[in-house]
């Protein structure tokens, strides 16, 4: 089992976990230095002397690309168990990591994570960020997963052409595994780790911002394209409401006309599935959910219009509020 270490301008934590992980194993290290430059070659030097492998990329390319550029590696050169990976700066465990690399030979063609319980003094910016994309995920889903945004994972060998076809090249990356995983088949496995955070995880290179985007812009374009979807609906309901007084057939034609719409946007733009093979699978799945949504739609809209007398267009915001999520996940999880 390849342990797999990307960093970036890291201290002397590399090599002590390097030391430690001698101590409790003998497989490879592999490391990959992201551009990190001439002030910490001492430091890359020193792992290569400790008998580690070292790639190097010229310049800063983020995480996601690091990961990308230690798989192809270890795929090139074969090792048949898999891969863990693992941060550089001691906030995972030698004995965690060796914990995670049993669970890979005994889970093959599964993701595991090594997922913390964020109990104990854990820094805000890493508790909210990791509740939020928590929610998130669950949102996007529909599965619960305790730590989306662990650097402890461990792979078996034969999901590593899928891992280098993986969108993202910076943190994004590891959550967009995450989210293309069902639908490449991939269940996912945690195992409980501790949680340590040093220094208030102040060598973390995390941009709250920008990487927090990165993280969440799949799932924002879905909302971007869905919002616009969801107005052109609400203004066709109501033109086709006026002019025809009858909410069957307004419901209807309303919601043609924007799922054609909504249809092409989320297929090129939010889940990137071009192409006559992406259009033969997933337009007839999407359109049997634009039916059973429509139906759904139907229902509530009904029940809060008709029977408990709401406005129509206060009906028609919460009905689509309550079926938005159905909605992300049934796309995301059967449809693209």
């Amino acid at each position: 089992m390849t342990i797999l270490i990307p960093s970036y301008e890291p201290d002397e934590r590399l090599l002590s976990l390097i030391r430690d992980l001698k101590e409790v194993s003998d497989a490879p290290i592999l490391i990959v230095d992201d551009g990190s430059g001439e002030a910490y070659r001492g430091i890359f030097e020193s792992a290569k002397e400790a008998g580690c492998t070292v790639l190097t990329h010229p310049v800063n390319q983020g995480k996601g690309r690091a990961l990308k550029t230690g798989f192809d590696y270890v795929r090139k050169h074969g090792d048949p168990d898999g891969v863990v990976c693992a941060d550089s700066d001691g906030q995972h465990l030698p004995n965690d990591i060796m914990r995670i690399s049993n669970a890979v030979v005994e889970n093959r063609r599964r993701i595991v994570l090594g997922s913390r319980q964020f109990t104990g003094n854990v820094p805000l910016r890493s508790r909210f960020g990791n509740s939020a994309t928590r929610m998130v995920y669950a949102a996007a889903t529909g599965t619960a997963v305790q730590d989306t945004q662990t650097g402890l994972r461990g792979y078996s060998s034969d999901m590593l052409d899928w891992l280098s076809r993986v969108p993202g090249e910076r943190f994004e990356y590891e959550m967009n595994m995450l989210l293309e995983a069902p639908a490449a088949g991939y269940e996912i496995v945690e195992v409980p780790i501790d949680t340590v955070y040093l220094e208030g995880n102040q060598s973390s290179h995390f941009r709250p911002l920008a990487d927090s985007a990165r993280i969440y812009w799949p799932f924002l374009k879905f909302c971007a394209s869905s919002g616009f979807a969801a107005a052109l609906d609400f203004v066709l309901l109501l033109l086709l409401q006026w002019a025809t007084s009858n909410l069957l057939l307004s419901v209807v034609g309303a919601r043609i006309c924007s799922s054609i719409v909504n249809y092409s946007v989320n297929r090129r733009l939010v889940f990137a599935r071009d192409g006559e093979s992406a259009v033969r699978r997933s337009m007839p799945r999407y359109f049997t959910l634009v039916l059973l949504i429509l139906l759904l739609n139907y229902a509530v809209l009904r029940l809060l219009h008709e029977t408990a007398g709401l406005p129509l267009a206060a009906a028609k915001i919460v009905t689509e509020a309550a079926l938005f999520a159905v909605s992300y996940a049934a796309q995301r999880k059967f449809v693209y």
